[in-house]
């Protein structure tokens, strides 16, 4: 019988195992690539975007320079003939200059809303340099805009707030001194936001303090129901309030029982 021989150390078979910290090793590689290339992809969008507003900055400081620094002064610190600009931000800028109130026509008043001078561009460059001087309420999210809020609690905030000077339905008012407040049918809910964060002409300021985001989202939304819903009660006589409608009831209601009382008379003699 032939004898066993004896296994060697060269004689055993690969078991084909790896060695225990490969899947560490290949771990940290894929992390150290999947880093690299997103520091590399960010930095490279951040110089995108840092190119952009300097572009837009330089932009808007021009446009300032020939259109608005006569009354508002080279560095927004105002004059004789403008107020300042110094915080006032973003908001305050497009708000003005989108609804055409800025440039000025002639003095008056308060500035009425005309034609608008800039386009979409350039306004966006004049709200983005001054906004890069100072501070300031900036323009609402797109969320805050939708419309999608509760009409109901943005109509009693409204009541409570606005309807003293735009009337319950929006429809403006007169004020003092040939100043007035102005419709709100059909405006922007963007430019009504600007309004309650800015306070422009005679309209007080509505920080979040007072009213926070999601309320004045409330009463945007209310303001687009009248738009979507005028009258809901029937006949509105302008919506001006008690003053049309009790002429109404005293010409109208008043004239028509005398009417139908002289025709009573002259039909039983």
């Amino acid at each position: 019988m032939a004898k066993n021989s004896p296994r060697t150390p060269t004689a055993k078979r690969k078991t084909g195992r790896r060695h225990p910290l490969a899947a560490v090793a290949l771990i940290a590689i894929g992390l150290v690539s999947t880093g690299g290339a997103y520091a590399l992809f960010t930095s490279s969008a951040t110089a995108d975007t840092t190119a952009s507003q300097e572009q837009l900055i330089d932009e808007g400081g021009k446009l300032f320079a020939a259109n608005c620094a006569t009354c508002h002064g080279m560095s927004l610190q105002g004059t004789s003939e403008g107020p300042t600009l110094i915080g006032v931000g973003e908001a305050a800028v497009h708000f003005q200059v989108s609804t055409g109130r800025m440039p000025l026509a002639a003095s008056g008043p308060q500035a009425e809303e005309k034609p608008v001078q800039f386009t979409d561009e350039q306004i966006q460059a004049l709200y983005t340099y001054v906004g890069s001087k100072s501070p300031g309420p900036g323009l609402p999210s797109e969320e805050t805009l939708a419309g999608d809020g509760d009409a109901a609690l943005g109509a009693e905030l409204f009541r409570i707030n606005c309807a003293m000077c735009h009337n319950v339905a929006g429809a403006g008012g007169a004020l003092t001194q040939g100043k007035f407040a102005p419709a709100l049918t059909g405006v922007e809910s963007i430019h009504v936001y600007e309004a309650m964060v800015t306070g422009p002409q005679n309209m007080p300021v509505f920080n979040n303090q007072n009213l926070t985001v999601e309320d004045k989202a409330n009463i945007i939304t209310y303001l687009q129901f009248l738009d979507d819903n005028p009258s809901v009660g029937g006949f509105d006589l302008g919506n001006l309030g008690p003053v049309s409608e009790g002429l109404f009831i005293w010409i109208f209601g008043l004239g028509s029982i005398v009417a139908i009382t002289v025709w009573l008379t002259a039909k039983s003699n």
